[in-house]
């Protein structure tokens, strides 16, 4: 899921170098982390959230595929 977030966010923004995936486990879901460049938050998250709601859903939908429990947190 890590490299999948990765790669999604590499594609939006226009400094690919500052993207920063972290992962974890909590409990029985495992708790994803993306952090951007500041000039490219409004790119990862897009108007009314819907750019960040959009990867949460790839995100979510190939978790379930694999029976695990995703969680996408965007750091600012």
């Amino acid at each position: 899921m890590k490299e999948l977030v990765e790669t999604i966010a590499r594609a939006l923004v226009d400094h690919p170098e500052h993207v920063n995936v972290s992962e974890e486990q909590q409990r029985e879901t495992r708790v994803i982390t993306l952090s951007v460049h500041k000039e490219d938050m409004g790119k990862v998250i897009g108007k009314q959230g819907k750019v960040a709601t959009a990867i949460r859903s790839v995100v979510y939908a190939a978790a379930s595929q694999q029976h695990q429990h995703v969680r996408l947190e965007i750091a600012d």
